[in-house]
């Protein structure tokens, strides 16, 4: 316990010791930077920083029944809305009409200015997070802006944000404008094709009329309707063939009965007979054909030797002397003819009908495939037509949405007001900072200077080094000339002291006067 005791008086002797050696040392040493320091802490500007918070309005109208065109996220939006206010422009001209940063200008570019006004400006987001897809969901954001006058800072804070308002409601219905006009564009362009090809389509159902695939079954019902027309016309025709014929023995028979049927009459009667087969076979077959040559040739005898003066004169007695039923039989017979004649007509009207019907089914499965390629493009189309329509129809009530201010918007809930405390710098706590490296720098200067100077202090220190004995300790002897001298070197100490710290302080003041950019690299930019 003793040797504690001895051992802690002797360190408290050693710390006077080396205190009464080094004071002026240490004082030197932690006076210069602490008044340094704290001249720098002193004289260093003031910056206040107001803030703004904005809400984040999701869209009023529900999206089921108004679906919003603009589906960036709010923070790429919020980035976008931020490189247009943060511009060179923008910041020039709200540099200019609160005439920000006066001083700094007159030294310093425009576009140093402008970055710098870019690093007093800050946006901080606040979030939530969802827990349908766990993901964090931006409902608000703080706007903040830092100066040396708080009114004018808070004036400014309040400015940005109404600028990020009025952007935000710029850039959504710049969007949803700009969404709907190319959809219009679009709409229009896809309008006009399908123009053609409805053109394209009709032209194709004109040219082909009766031969599409949706006419096939009419055609089919066509054709079987003339193969019956065309029986009945083949039964009809061989009904009168049937009845000339009869008409034909008829009249040989009335003419075998006739008393002059071997005379001009007979020949009369042969001729017309002859004439009417030529007209039947002709009306079936060439003039090339075997009966139709020896009818020819029968009839131009009979002509002849009709033509004779005889013959004529015969004839004339002879049809003078033709009886009544005869003439009867006559007139049916060209009554049988004509309407022979017409049943030829018409069946050869049913034929020619019945190839164009059947051509245009044969035909059929060509202008389906040709039918069905126009078909599927121009469905296509129409089927895209529609959807742009939809989608033109949506973008227009997005567009009247934003319009009326019925979408996401910015609501400023808490505008910033002038900072009653400097947001930097701290200069309590830079103060307690600033002793206690100072504090440390005496000390350390204190412990080097005993490390460098090999002097002995004390009869002890000589003891402990050698073996020789110490005889006498003379003491200093201080004469008055020694003490006056020591006076004005006090004296002369002092006043350089003094004048040293009064420069110091100079010096601060010029660096740390006005320089924001010290309080910024001092508090690390946490302005």
């Amino acid at each position: 316990m003793q040797d504690e005791t001895v051992r802690s008086g002797s360190g408290v002797e050693m710390a006077k010791s080396i205190w009464a050696r080094r004071k002026w040392l240490a004082i030197v040493v932690f006076t210069v930077p602490f008044v340094t320091a704290l001249s720098l802490i002193t004289f260093m500007p003031s910056l206040y920083r107001s803030t703004a918070t904005i809400l984040v309005d999701r869209q009023q109208v529900p999206e089921t029944m108004v679906r919003p065109t603009v589906t960036s996220a709010l923070e790429t939006r919020l980035h976008t809305i931020s490189q247009e206010i943060l511009s060179r422009s923008r910041l020039d001209a709200l540099i200019k009409q609160f005439n920000l940063y006066a001083d700094v200008r007159r030294s310093v570019a425009l576009e140093d200015v402008i970055q710098r006004m870019r690093s007093d400006i800050k946006l901080e987001l606040k979030s939530i997070e969802q827990k349908e897809d766990l993901r964090s969901a931006t409902i608000s954001f703080a706007l903040s802006y830092a100066g040396r006058n708080p009114e004018l800072v808070a004036r400014v804070t309040n400015t940005l944000a109404s600028f990020y308002i009025e952007e935000n409601l710029k850039a959504r219905e710049r969007q949803a404008t700009g969404t709907a006009e190319f959809l219009k564009a679009q709409l229009a362009d896809v309008k006009k094709r399908l123009d053609g090809q409805e053109a394209v389509v009709s032209e194709f159902k004109k040219r082909y009329m009766g031969e599409l695939p949706q006419q096939t079954d009419a055609n089919l019902s066509a054709i079987e309707r003339l193969n019956m027309q065309l029986r009945l016309n083949g039964d009809n025709q061989a009904r009168a063939l049937e009845r000339r014929e009869a008409l034909a023995r008829q009249l040989s028979d009335a003419a075998s009965l006739s008393p002059s049927a071997a005379g001009p009459e007979g020949r009369v009667e042969r001729l017309a007979r002859l004439q009417q087969d030529l007209r039947s076979l002709r009306s079936t077959y060439s003039d090339k054909y075997p009966d139709i040559v020896r009818l020819k040739q029968e009839i131009a005898e009979i002509e002849q030797e009709i033509a004779s003066p005889d013959g004529v004169k015969d004839a004339n007695k002879a049809t003078s002397a033709v009886s009544p039923h005869v003439l009867r039989i006559k007139q049916s017979q060209a009554e049988v003819q004509s309407d022979l004649n017409i049943l030829k007509n018409e069946e050869k009207r049913l034929r020619d009908a019945l190839a164009s019907y059947i051509g245009r089914v044969q035909n059929s499965p060509e202008r389906e495939k040709a039918m069905r390629e126009l078909s599927r493009d121009y469905e296509a189309t129409r089927e895209y037509y529609a959807s742009l329509m939809k989608r033109y129809d949506d973008a227009q009530l997005a567009e009247s949405m934003e319009q009326r201010q019925k979408g996401e918007q910015f609501r400023l809930i808490d505008a910033a007001v002038p900072a009653s405390e400097p947001a930097v710098p701290n200069r309590l706590r830079l103060t307690l900072m600033a002793l206690v490296g100072c504090l440390g720098l005496a000390v350390g200067a204190i412990v080097v200077a005993e490390q460098i100077n090999p002097s002995f202090h004390s009869v002890d220190d000589l003891r402990s080094l050698t073996t020789v004995p110490v005889l006498l300790s003379i003491p200093l002897i201080v004469t008055p000339d020694d003490t006056r001298r020591g006076v004005r070197r006090l004296r002369m100490a002092a006043a350089g002291a003094v004048i040293g710290l009064v420069v110091l302080v100079g010096v601060s003041f010029f660096v740390a006067h006005g320089n924001d950019q010290l309080v910024m690299m001092v508090t690390r930019g946490k302005a």
